[in-house]
Parts: structure tokens; sequence; C-alpha cells
């Protein structure tokens, strides 16, 4: 509780400080059940922690990353594949399969599969611990090919440092570096998962139950959660296509956005 408490930390840094609160939490069961401490845990949160400090959506409002507006990801694109390095790459295909940094920094020639157009995220590098297939469209396949050309090794995109002989993943600040040489400061890496998500409201028929699966969200309704087993791949696979596409057309002010996919599909 101190801990929280101190110079403020909770009211501070609220996002740090649950992270904090979390990991103590765990440290101290892990604890008890080895039969190192005994009691209550200080740490947990509800029951407890809830009755003296007020909620994180209490104490500061949700900041919502900065997104590129969905109708100039085409101009933004063409921008994009101007600049060099690996970093450029590896942001081109985190818009591609809309798919967070840290899985596409991360990501291994063991997860992918060329010949079946598949990226097959494990559970232990997802953020709901649950394995996520990704379909992969023409245009992500060719950045993967332009790599594996390139570096054959275990990552898609490595960074520059050695570590125990073996190169390390890019930093999430190189991505964040590449939208600062081009000058946007405006938007964020994040960002782009909801510029996806708007293309995929505004202009399209895919229902959200299928963008939400493609963003690997995890089901906040339980019952909803329980019935449903599959992530409907297949029907993803034609709407990571017409992302693909819209990324490569350049908007013209005053244009019409076909309406693409079909609820049904």
């Amino acid at each position: 509780m101190r801990i929280l408490e101190k110079d403020n930390f909770w009211n501070e840094k609220t996002e740090t400080a649950h992270r904090v609160r979390g990991r103590i939490e765990s440290i101290l069961d892990w604890a008890s059940v080895r039969k190192y401490r005994s009691g209550e845990n200080p740490a947990r949160w509800r029951g407890h922690l809830d009755k003296l400090l007020p909620a994180r959506t209490r104490v500061k409002k949700t900041e919502h990353h900065a997104a590129l507006p969905w109708l100039e990801t085409g101009t933004f694109i063409v921008d994009l594949r101007k600049q060099g390095g690996i970093a450029a790459r590896a942001l081109e295909f985190a818009i591609l399969t809309a798919a967070r940094s840290g899985e596409v920094r991360g990501a291994t020639w063991a997860e992918i599969d060329l010949d079946n157009a598949i990226w097959i995220v494990p559970p232990e590098r997802m953020k709901a611990q649950k394995e996520h297939r990704v379909p992969l469209s023409t245009k992500a396949l060719e950045v993967l090919k332009k790599q594996k050309a390139e570096f054959p090794g275990e990552l898609v995109f490595p960074g520059m440092k050695i570590k125990d002989g073996k190169q390390t993943p890019l930093s999430d600040m190189t991505l964040t570096a590449v939208l600062r040489r081009m000058e946007r400061k405006d938007i964020t890496v994040h960002g782009f998962r909801s510029s996806f998500r708007d293309w995929a409201s505004e202009s399209t028929a895919y229902p959200s139950e299928m963008v939400e699966m493609a963003l690997a969200h995890t089901i906040g309704n339980k019952v909803e959660a329980a019935y449903r087993r599959g992530d409907l791949y297949e029907k993803r696979c034609r709407m990571m296509n017409d992302w693909s596409s819209f990324c490569d057309t350049v908007i013209k002010a005053g244009a019409v956005i076909p309406m693409r996919g079909n609820a049904a599909a």
C-alpha cells in the first residue's frame, strides 16, 4: 500500500502503478502457495485495495492512441514505402495485418507459412494468451518474401543488437521513429488498428465480430465467448485482402468509396 501511495504514484502514474500492484499480488500469491508466507495478500485489489484507492477509470480518463483517418491510409502507405529500413517494412506489415506492434516485432519465421499465406501467433505472444491465426494478403506476403530473402534467420524483423549470440527484435520506439522521420507526430503505431476498424465500419459490410477477431480482441460477454468456438478464418481472409486493396488505393477528395464485403460472406 505504501508503495502505491508514495509520491502520489497511484494518481500520477496510474497504469504503471496498476501493473506493479498486479505483479506484487502474483509474487505474493506464489510465495503463499510455496509456504514462504501466510495470511491475506496485501496487494489484492477486490475486497481490499479497492476500498482504499480510487479505480483507474476515476483517476484518469482513457487516452486513445492517435490514429490516421482511414481515408488517408493509401496516401500514407505510398509515403511509407519510400522509407528504407527494416522498421518501415515492419510497420507496413503491421498495418496490412492489423496486428499489434509487439506481435509483429517478435514474429519468427517458424510462425509463418508462406505457401498457405498464414501467420500463426502462439498464445504466449498474444495479449489474450490465445493462439491467433492471421490471413496474409498478397501485399503482406510480398513484404515477407523480401524479408526472407534478406534476413533468413529466426526473426522476421530483426533488430541491430545481438544478445547471447542471437539478434534481438526491433524496439517499439524503432517503429515510432519511422513515423517521426515521416514527420507524422500526429499519429501512433497502435493507432493503425483503429484505422482498420474505422475502415471496416465505415466502408464495408463485414460484421463487427469478424473485425474484433481480426484485431484479436477478447470477447467481453462470457456467454457469447462460451458459444463462439471458431475464429471465422476463411471469412477473414477475404476481409484482409479487401483491406490490403484499400491500403493500395489513394483516395481523392470527393471520391465515392464502394462498399466492400458482405455480412453473410
